[in-house]
């Protein structure tokens, strides 16, 4: 992996992150047409830069995340179920799910299907207009949606998203909270994966993370505006028919 391949990789993160597109799918497919290796360091790499998302939610998000500590409430009773899962299946997330391209087709082409209907199927359901009418029960079982994708392919902002509009939040709130929601499931996966293996990094692959960590950011402020923005007028049927045209494509590839 060059500096270029780790720039092209953090914009694709940032583009995808909060999109309902996944960002893994999109990584592991803009790796194998760049020619990089999907060794263990990619692994990580495609995992650490999330951190740039991370740091674009605070930026957009700064004032709420400080001061409304009832949004926070709402935030860790979602988060803890999400940790449990990715905690007990590191192992086989990190060594069977990741690099499993069939399951990626799969989710792909499953998650577009429940997007292109999304919209219809969850309007009986969407009463709350803010994150705080929530309250801890519904937020854990959104937590547990989230958990879904730990499945490459499925969308973590997808699977958020769907399921916080199922449990009762309007659209474009689902979207915000799958945002926030975003700071701590994301920095826990990253810092955990860190933990077990940037001991074994060389100074050339920390300057790579870096890379893909300022691209990542730049690119995931813009996305989260553009993406809050658009949900305004549109709906999520768009983003279904682009997953599957991806789950094609990406078969052809890979399978």
């Amino acid at each position: 992996m060059t500096i270029r391949d780790a720039v092209i990789l953090g914009v694709i993160e940032g583009l995808t992150e909060f999109l309902p597109v996944s960002s893994t799918g999109h990584l592991i497919l803009t790796a194998h047409i760049l020619g990089i290796p999907h060794d263990e360091f990619t692994k990580s790499f495609e995992i650490a830069i999330q951190l740039g998302a991370i740091l674009a939610v605070f930026l957009v998000y700064s004032e709420r995340l400080i001061r409304d500590f009832q949004v926070w409430k709402r935030i860790i009773s979602a988060f803890i179920p999400t940790a449990v899962v990715g905690f007990l299946l590191y192992k086989v997330i990190k060594n069977y799910f990741i690099g499993n391209d069939l399951l990626v087709v799969i989710n792909l082409m499953a998650g577009g299907i429940i997007l292109i209907f999304a919209d219809r199927l969850t309007a009986p359901f969407r009463r709350f207009g803010e994150v705080n009418q929530l309250d801890l029960k519904r937020s854990a079982f959104i937590g547990l949606f989230q958990a879904l994708a730990v499945m490459p392919g499925v969308s973590r902002s997808g699977a958020t998203i769907v399921g916080a509009m199922l449990l009762g939040l309007e659209r474009k709130t689902a979207a915000e909270f799958s945002f926030l929601l975003a700071v701590p499931t994301m920095f826990s996966a990253t810092a955990y994966d860190l933990y077990k293996t940037g001991p074994a990094f060389t100074s050339g692959q920390w300057e790579l993370l870096l890379a893909g960590f300022i691209t990542a950011f730049i690119t995931a402020v813009l996305t989260v505006k553009g993406f809050l923005k658009f949900l305004e007028k549109h709906g999520f049927a768009v983003f279904g028919f682009y997953r599957i045209c991806i789950a094609v494509f990406y078969g052809l590839i890979f399978l």
